[in-house]
């Protein structure tokens, strides 16, 4: 059994320029060219951090370092 190549033959296929290419209007825009190919997302949240995980945070941060702080100036004394 011969092998056959999946590759078109350029002289057979339709809508090719002589050199092979295709010519301008032939292939579909690129990907950022179409903002409604892709799904709607709802569901994500929205970028950047929230006042209140980001205020938590913050006050957790401040309290480890008054809590070595105080443990620094325990040990000083």
């Amino acid at each position: 059994m011969g092998h056959i190549s999946p590759d078109p033959e350029p002289e057979r296929t339709p809508g090719l320029e002589p050199g092979g290419g295709v010519p301008p209007g032939q292939t579909p825009p690129a990907e950022s060219g179409l903002p409604e190919a892709s799904p709607q997302e709802t569901h994500n949240p929205p970028k950047g951090w929230a006042k209140a995980p980001l205020t938590l945070i913050i006050l957790l941060v401040v309290l480890i370092a008054a809590f070595f702080l105080a443990y620094a100036i325990v040990l000083m004394v």
